[in-house]
C-alpha cells in the first residue's frame, strides 16, 4: 500500500498544502517578531491597568528615566514626542516562528528518510553469516532513491543464541530473556568486534540498526540418497506455528539425490509429549527435542523456471514413500524404501530473524520534533505585554506622568502583578509625590472603577459631551479588542 502511486500522491499533497500554509505564516510570524511597538493611546486612562503620579523631573528627564527603566527590564522601547510605548513577550513569536519551521523540517526529514533509507530482513541460523548485501537478504524494500551499490558493507555472524523461558507459576512457557551473540564487522578488513543482541537493544553498525525480531529452532539432518552418497548434511529452518510449545514446521529438498530427487516435510518439537496419540510439544525450550516427518520422492519441480518457497514442499511430481511418520530424536534415522537413502536426524540449532532498518531522517526528525515541542512550549508560556507611558509638564512644575499596561493574551491575570511592581519601580525612579490608581487589575468596563456618573478623570458625563470632538480622538487611540488579543 505505501508503495502505490495513489499513496504517494496523497503524502505529496499532504506535504504541499502543509507547506502552503506553514511557508507564508513563518513569513508574517518573522515580521511580527521585528515589528516596533504601537504609538502610546492618548488617553491612557482608560486601558485595563493605569495609574498616574507626579514627578520633580521635567517631562523629557522623566521619559529619559522611564526608557531607561524599561529598556533595563528587556522592553523593546519606542518613543515620541512625550510619550514611551515599551513591549515585551516577542519570544513568544519567535517560539511561533520554531515551531512552523520544525513542523516543515519534520516532514522534509520524513520524506528523506523514506527517498534514502531502506528495510531488510534475514534470517540467520547459529554458526552462519552473511553480509549486507541484495542477494545475501531474504527481503529488500529499498527507498526509491537507494541502488544495491548503496549498503553499508558490513557483514554479520551468529556466534550462538539462548532463550530463556519462565518455568513455573501461571506465566510458565513466556519468555523471559532471549540473547544472540554476534560477531560483525563494519566493512571488509576491519577487526572483528563482538554484541549481545537483546530484544529493544538493537546493534548499530554504520548507522544502520539490526533488530531481533524472532527466533526459531533449525533441525539438523545428514541425507545419503540410493548411490550411498552424502547429498545433503545441514541445518534447515523451521517456522513456528504455536507460540506455546513452539512447534515448528518445515520441509527439506534435495534435488541432487539419485536416482530420484528427494522431499520431507514435517514438524520439530522442542518438548515432545504425547497427548492422546497425537504428538505436540509442551515447552519451548528443547527438553526432549524430537522431529517427524513425511517422506516424499521423485521430481521437486526446480528447475522449471517458477520460484518456489523454501519452506513448501511442491508435490505434483512426486509420491509418497511407503515409511510411516515416527518422532526421531538426535542421532536416530529412518531408512527409505526402495533403496533410496537414509535420513538421520542428527541434532538441532538455533536462528534469529533480524530486521535490518537505514533511516538516514531519524535523527533529523526526532531534532525536528524537540525543536517544534520547544516552540510549543515556548508560545504557551511566554505572554506579550505592552506598557505605555505619557508625561507632560504639572500645573505647578515638575511632570503629570500616567502610566498603563496592556497583556495581549487571554491569560493576563499574572500581568497585573508585574505591572504593580514596575509601577512602584517607576514611582522610585522619578522621586514621585504621590501615586493614584485609576483602574485596578480585573474586568475591563467602560470607566473602570471611577465612581457612578463620572469619567476615570472625574468629569460628568455631560462635560465629555461638551467636547466631544476631543473624546472621538481619545477613543481612537485606544488599541482596539483585536490587537489587545492578537
Amino acid at each position: 500500500m505505501f508503495a502505490a502511486p495513489w499513496f504517494a500522491a496523497i503524502y505529496l499533497l499532504l506535504f504541499l498544502s502543509l507547506a502552503g500554509c506553514v511557508i507564508p505564516r513563518t513569513f508574517r510570524l518573522a515580521g511580527s517578531a521585528r515589528q516596533q511597538p504601537p504609538r502610546a493611546p492618548r488617553n491612557l486612562s482608560r486601558l485595563p491597568l493605569a495609574v498616574a503620579m507626579t514627578s520633580p523631573l521635567s517631562p523629557d528627564d522623566a521619559l529619559a528615566k522611564a526608557s531607561a527603566l524599561l529598556a533595563g527590564k528587556r522592553f523593546r522601547v519606542r518613543t515620541g514626542d512625550g510619550w514611551i510605548s515599551a513591549e515585551k513577550g516577542y519570544l513568544r513569536e519567535a517560539g511561533n516562528l520554531l515551531f512552523h519551521l520544525a513542523l516543515l523540517a519534520l516532514l522534509v526529514a520524513v520524506g528523506m528518510g523514506g527517498l534514502l533509507g531502506y528495510k531488510a530482513d534475514r534470517l540467520l541460523v547459529a554458526g552462519q553469516s552473511f553480509g549486507n548485501t541484495v542477494t545475501a537478504l531474504d527481503q529488500f524494500r529499498p527507498g526509491r532513491l537507494v541502488s544495491a551499490s548503496d549498503l553499508q558493507p558490513f557483514s554479520i555472524a551468529l556466534n550462538s543464541f539462548d532463550a530463556r523461558y519462565v518455568a513455573s507459576g501461571p506465566d510458565t512457557g513466556e519468555p523471559a530473556a532471549f540473547n544472540a551473540y554476534l560477531s560483525y564487522q563494519a566493512q571488509p578488513g576491519a577487526a572483528a568486534q563482538h554484541y549481545d543482541l537483546q530484544v529493544n537493544h538493537p546493534l548499530n553498525v554504520d548507522n544502520v540498526k539490526v533488530y531481533l525480531i524472532g527466533h526459531g529452532y533449525a533441525p539438523v539432518f545428514r541425507i545419503t540418497d540410493g548411490t550411498g552418497h552424502v547429498v545433503f548434511n545441514g541445518p534447515v529452518p523451521f517456522i513456528p506455528v504455536s507460540l506455546n510449545g513452539l512447534t515448528s514446521e518445515g520441509v527439506v529438498k534435495v534435488p541432487d539425490a539419485r536416482p530420484q530427487q528427494l522431499g520431507f516435510a514435517g514438524v520439530f518439537l522442542p518438548t515432545t509429549v504425547d497427548v492422546g496419540g497425537k504428538l505436540e510439544s509442551a515447552f519451548p525450550a528443547p527438553l526432549r527435542p524430537a522431529v517427524s516427518l513425511v517422506s516424499y520422492a521423485g521430481n521437486l519441480g526446480m528447475n522449471s523456471g517458477v520460484p518456489q518457497s523454501v519452506y513448501r514442499l511442491d508435490t505434483a511430481g512426486m509420491h509418497r514413500l511407503a515409511v510411516a511418520p515416527r518422532p526421531l530424536a538426535p542421532g536416530q534415522s529412518i531408512r527409505l524404501p526402495g533403496g533410496a537413502g537414509t535420513l538421520t536426524f542428527t541434532g538441532y540449532r538455533q536462528w534469529i530473524s533480524l530486521a535490518i532498518t537505514y533511516d538516514p531522517g531519524q535523527l533529523p526528525a526526532l531534532i525536528a520534533a524537540i525543536a517544534a515541542l520547544a516552540g510549543l512550549l515556548v508560545s504557551f508560556l511566554v505572554r506579550r505585554r505592552r506598557v505605555f507611558l505619557r508625561a507632560a509638564r504639572g500645573p505647578e512644575g515638575g511632570s503629570a506622568v500616567e502610566f498603563a499596561g496592556l497583556a495581549r493574551t487571554e491569560s493576563s491575570e499574572t500581568f497585573g502583578a508585574e505591572f504593580a511592581d514596575l509601577s512602584a519601580e517607576l514611582s522610585a525612579a522619578l522621586a514621585t509625590a504621590g501615586e493614584t490608581a485609576l483602574t485596578a487589575v480585573g474586568e475591563r468596563g467602560p470607566h473602570g472603577d471611577a465612581p457612578a456618573g463620572t469619567t476615570p478623570s472625574g468629569a460628568s458625563p455631560t462635560a465629555d459631551a461638551a467636547t466631544g470632538a476631543q473624546s472621538t480622538d481619545v477613543a481612537q487611540d485606544v488599541p482596539s479588542a483585536t490587537d489587545e488579543r492578537e
